[in-house]
């Protein structure tokens, strides 16, 4: 083996050498969002430990700083090739590119971000993490331009899909200078070890070692140590190992992280009494602690937990562990297929809200029957839809970062309540939201919201339709890419000039054409071979479509009595649009709105119907 050399480098360094390509064995970009969500809270959690706004210019050499662990190159010439690391480098390049839109409005621009994603080249961006198959993807999304990933590799699908990610996950506060100090932090505080081999054998070599040799004890294990050494009795002790091994089974078949995301949901709806402080240079808390280290945190923790005699910890793991071990596999099963009465379950997961659980699981007292159980858990549930929609509607953040506070505050007011006093708690909660936002004011189509728009028109869609006795198929409308993709579709094809004598500027009618009220969606191939039709060519085609498209001809009125009824039941004021100009557009968008507040009103949760 050839000398090997490791060095911690700042992102600022390390990107701003030769390119990096990737070895064959190191092929497909696999993150997904919730490895691109703790990475996100992690680096602005971590920054706003030193962050103060009141001195914005504090150097960064006074600032935390953040270790992002190592990655493996070989090096020959002027060559680097990634064999490890390659998840962290091309997650941080769209970091960086979603970092360089954002300061795209502000005074002060960090000029050096671009540097670092690319040099100039002759033929175009050479990008320092040069991957051909990915390049025309990363040049669109650096252009601020959409990007159809269909027929591309999984690693391209990824790419667009973890950055449109970014538009919910990043946190929405930040003002211009928390802003631009922020991207010369990620920049020049966070830190990676490189280590270089100069022999692709030995850098291999060095990956199998780090990622192969080994076999260190889990927190899990730990905790199950832990839990069985203090139960006395034989029997009981094989009766509780035998019980945690068959839930650890279970949890495995959902996914490798799936046994501590149940512990940490566990142990945090139920007993975390304190979460860390939005100050500077606060320490961690209950809920902060169980989430990093719940095996020591239960050590820590005996009298919060109960956990005196050796029947307590008995009780604690053939009672308490199985019920709520049930609980969250079904939370799980009703995450991926919509359940009923827990319809709400499948909707908050497909809006990538992975604090779901913790909050669901704190309605929940193990004195609790099954029926009472099933009601609280739906309550919850409606609740967090409604909310994450609320917040949706308003361009707030539903990032983990931005949520967990508010979070722990509702799982603190409904924590051993009553079903009555549950409903009464999270109604108030959605109220006093609405003091400052509302669904008044019509969301627009971006970038960024185009996944939660497409998720609301699902919903509005299937919600008409189950209203007026037909089958919903949101399962249908909320997919967004394959042969049976559904796609949002603009009402107006994308021509200024057949509306210019209403609009005086391309960018008001750009605005407009983007509000909700005109759009829908259509299956792939029909929205394709609408694309630049008039709206008096495309209504003959609505017809054939989904309620909401549906809706716009006046023949859906007269053969529809369903839709009728409900559409009379709500006041909803659904009417056919002959034609559709600026007018109709913003009297949809009302509509829309109407909409809107009607399926996410607090008041579902008093009389418990989902909508």
């Amino acid at each position: 083996m050839q000398n090997i050399e490791g060095d911690d480098k700042t992102l600022e360094v390390l990107l701003s050498g030769a390119a990096f390509g990737i070895d064959y064995y190191q092929r497909e970009y696999r993150w997904e969002r919730k490895q691109l969500q703790e990475l996100v809270d992690d680096l602005h959690g971590q920054f706003l430990q030193t962050w103060n706004p009141n001195k914005p210019d504090t150097p960064l050499e006074e600032q935390s700083r953040y270790f992002l662990g190592s990655i493996v190159i070989s090096k020959a010439g002027d060559v680097r090739n990634i064999v490890d690391g390659q998840q962290r480098i091309t997650t941080l390049t769209l970091l960086l590119i979603y970092l360089n839109h954002l300061q795209n409005d502000m005074a002060k621009k960090v000029k050096k971000i671009e540097s670092l994603v690319f040099d100039e080249d002759p033929g175009g961006y050479k990008f320092k993490l040069d991957i051909p198959e990915r390049n025309d993807c990363m040049s669109a999304l650096l252009n601020g331009e959409g990007y159809n990933p269909e027929g591309k590799s999984d690693s391209v699908r990824n790419l667009v899909e973890r950055y449109e990610d970014l538009g919910e996950i990043f946190p929405k506060d930040m003002n211009d200078d928390a802003l631009h100090m922020f991207i010369w932090w990620i920049i020049r505080n966070v830190k990676l070890i490189e280590i270089t081999a100069h022999d692709d054998g030995d850098a291999y070599t060095i990956f199998e070692t780090m990622n192969d040799r080994g076999l260190s004890l889990s927190p899990t294990d730990m905790l199950k140590g832990y839990l069985l050494a203090n139960i006395e009795d034989p029997a009981k002790r094989l009766e509780a190992d035998t019980l945690i091994k068959k839930y650890l089974g279970k949890f495995a078949e959902y996914g490798k992280e799936t046994e501590a995301d149940f512990f940490k949901a566990w142990l945090r709806s139920q007993y975390a009494r304190d979460i860390r402080a939005r100050k500077k240079d606060a320490k961690p808390e209950d809920f902060d602690k169980i989430g990093t280290e719940y095996h020591r945190w239960v050590r820590h923790n005996e009298q919060a937990l109960g956990l005196q005699s050796s029947d307590d910890f008995y009780q604690f793991v053939v009672r308490d562990m199985r019920i709520f071990g049930d609980l969250y596999l079904k939370l799980l099963d009703a995450s991926a297929i919509r359940t009923k009465g827990l319809e709400s379950v499948k909707y908050n997961a497909d809006a990538g809200f992975t604090l779901q659980h913790h909050v669901i699981l704190s309605a929940i007292s193990v004195e609790d029957d099954p029926a009472i159980i099933n009601t609280k858990m739906a309550v919850a549930a409606d609740f967090i839809d409604s909310w994450l929609n609320l917040r949706f509607w308003n361009y707030k953040s539903t990032s983990y970062s931005q949520m967990q506070y508010a979070v722990f505050t509702v799982i603190r007011g409904i924590r051993g309540k009553s079903l009555a006093e549950i409903r009464t708690v999270l109604h108030k909660r959605l109220l006093e939201e609405m003091e400052e936002i509302d669904f008044s004011a019509p969301v627009g189509l971006n970038q960024f919201t185009s996944k939660a728009i497409h998720r609301q028109l699902a919903r509005f869609t299937d919600w008409l339709e189950q209203q007026s006795g037909e089958p919903g198929h949101y399962e249908d409308y909320i997919v967004r890419s394959g042969q049976n993709a559904y796609e949002v579709e603009h009402i107006w094809a994308d021509h200024y000039d057949r509306f210019m004598e209403e609009f005086d500027q391309q960018n008001d009618f750009d605005q407009h054409r983007n509000r909700i009220g005109g759009l829908l969606l259509l299956p792939k191939k029909i929205n394709a071979s609408l694309n630049d039709m008039t709206y008096d060519e495309k209504l003959p085609h609505y017809l054939k479509q989904n309620a909401l498209a549906q809706s716009l001809h006046e023949e859906f009125y007269s053969n529809n009595p369903g839709f009728r009824q409900t559409i009379a039941k709500h006041d909803l004021p659904f009417h056919a649009h002959d034609s559709f100009a600026k007018a109709d557009l913003e009297e949809r968008s009302r509509l829309y709105c109407q909409l809107a507040a009607l399926i996410w009103s607090p008041d579902r949760l008093l009389d418990g119907e989902a909508a």
